[in-house]
């Protein structure tokens, strides 16, 4: 495996950071790989800019701050408008449906999907938008195997809240499957 960088945008409240971390728990301890996770938050306890950066790889990782990610994950148009144009040429830019109206700010495949409103829908709380927002990684990426992210998160995760989060995992991937599939049938829906 070659090294795979990724930065996690939102606001506080939306996890981004917790999503960061499980995913590289996941890769550190469950796979083997060598993972390094910093964060940048604003002072609020919500509400305030939120950036997570995730790096993962088999060498050695010599530098824990990614310039130009492979993959970019905004949850909330401040992120995307701050962050879009840092993604790297050819990278990944994954956005939520309910917070971001895309745009072509990079030279990146965008996909905007409703993770926000299934997870609502679905769960009945929006407290795992962020888990389901790692499943859409891990399928789109591979970077882990979703056996080591439910590792990851049972050993992080209350176990009142691991059932909820374990759904929200399972609605991410189907969201991201169906997209590959609507793309296959030529209805996909990307940012131009």
């Amino acid at each position: 495996m070659s090294t795979k960088s990724f930065v996690f945008t939102g606001s506080g409240g939306q996890g981004v950071i917790t999503a960061a971390i499980v995913i590289g728990e996941a890769a550190a301890l469950h796979e083997g790989l060598n993972a390094v996770q910093t964060q940048v938050y604003g002072p609020e306890a919500r509400g305030g800019a939120t950036r997570s950066d995730l790096i993962v790889s088999s060498d050695p990782i010599r530098y824990p701050k990614v310039i130009n990610p492979q993959v970019l994950v905004c949850l909330t148009q401040e992120a995307y408008n701050k962050f879009a144009p840092i993604v790297r040429p050819g990278g990944l830019l994954i956005a939520d449906a309910s917070f971001v109206s895309t745009v072509r700010k990079a030279d990146a495949r965008q996909i905007v999907l409703p993770m926000f409103e299934t997870v609502k829908k679905e769960l009945g709380k929006t407290m795992a938008f962020n888990i389901c927002m790692v499943g859409c990684v891990l399928a789109f990426t591979g970077i882990v195997s979703k056996d080591s992210v439910v590792k990851a998160l049972t050993s992080r995760m209350p176990p009142a809240h691991l059932e909820m989060n374990l759904k929200a995992l399972d609605l991410g991937i189907e969201l991201a499957k169906d997209y590959g599939n609507s793309v296959a049938a030529g209805c996909g829906k990307t940012a131009s």
